[in-house]
């Protein structure tokens, strides 16, 4: 146990240390790290992104709880909660460092060509991050059974259900601009149990 507790802190460290841009930019690197290295599966993946979204807090930090939590819960409340601190903390330490570190540098760091060259040259990446995700989720919400990287193109579970939900809403967010994430995550909530409920 100690060395899987050792083992999740380090992916997670590691995960923290290379990711810029946030929650999403990170889920790629989750999905190589844990998915690749099979610790959760892609439909797992996908269920916390859901869960990290709909709860209060960051994304990534959710995640990485939720994670570290589900790899020790056949042991115990006990194993589970040191399998969250270990992975929240590794996800965590590494901005606390660099944080420390650029506060302990100044302003000059900041104003570094050198620095201002790598953030410019690491926005598109993060961007292009972004977008492999969001597609990611668009096509394994509406169609499950395809996947990229084993070139499975199996139409046979198009849900047209959870195609429905996204497109609504969009439309809600695109008519209602100042519609909050609150009312959008439970305009979402409601709109699953009708759909989900009603239709056969």
């Amino acid at each position: 146990m100690f060395l899987t507790l050792l083992n999740l802190f380090w992916m997670f460290f590691k995960i923290g240390l290379f990711t810029f841009g946030g929650g999403y930019a990170m889920i790629p690197l989750i999905k190589s790290e844990l998915v690749g290295g099979g610790y959760i599966s892609a439909e797992v993946l996908y269920n916390f992104i859901g869960i990290s979204e709909s709860t209060p807090g960051p994304v990534a930090v959710n995640m990485a709880t939720f994670i570290g939590m589900s790899q020790f819960e056949h042991i115990g409340i006990g194993a589970s909660l040191l399998g969250a601190f270990a992975t929240t903390l590794g996800v965590a330490l590494p901005s606390f460092i660099i944080i420390l570190l650029i506060a302990s540098l100044g302003s000059k760091f900041l104003e570094s060509r050198i620095v201002n060259r790598a953030f410019l040259g690491l926005k598109p990446v993060v961007i292009g991050l972004i977008i492999s995700v969001s597609v990611g989720l668009i096509v394994h919400a509406a169609l499950p059974n395809i996947d990229f990287k084993t070139l499975t193109f199996d139409f046979s579970g198009f849900n047209y259900k959870g195609l429905i939900i996204l497109v609504i809403i969009g439309l809600a967010t695109i008519f209602y601009k100042k519609m909050s994430p609150i009312k959008i995550i439970l305009f979402s909530a409601i709109l699953g149990m009708l759909i989900y409920g009603l239709i056969p």
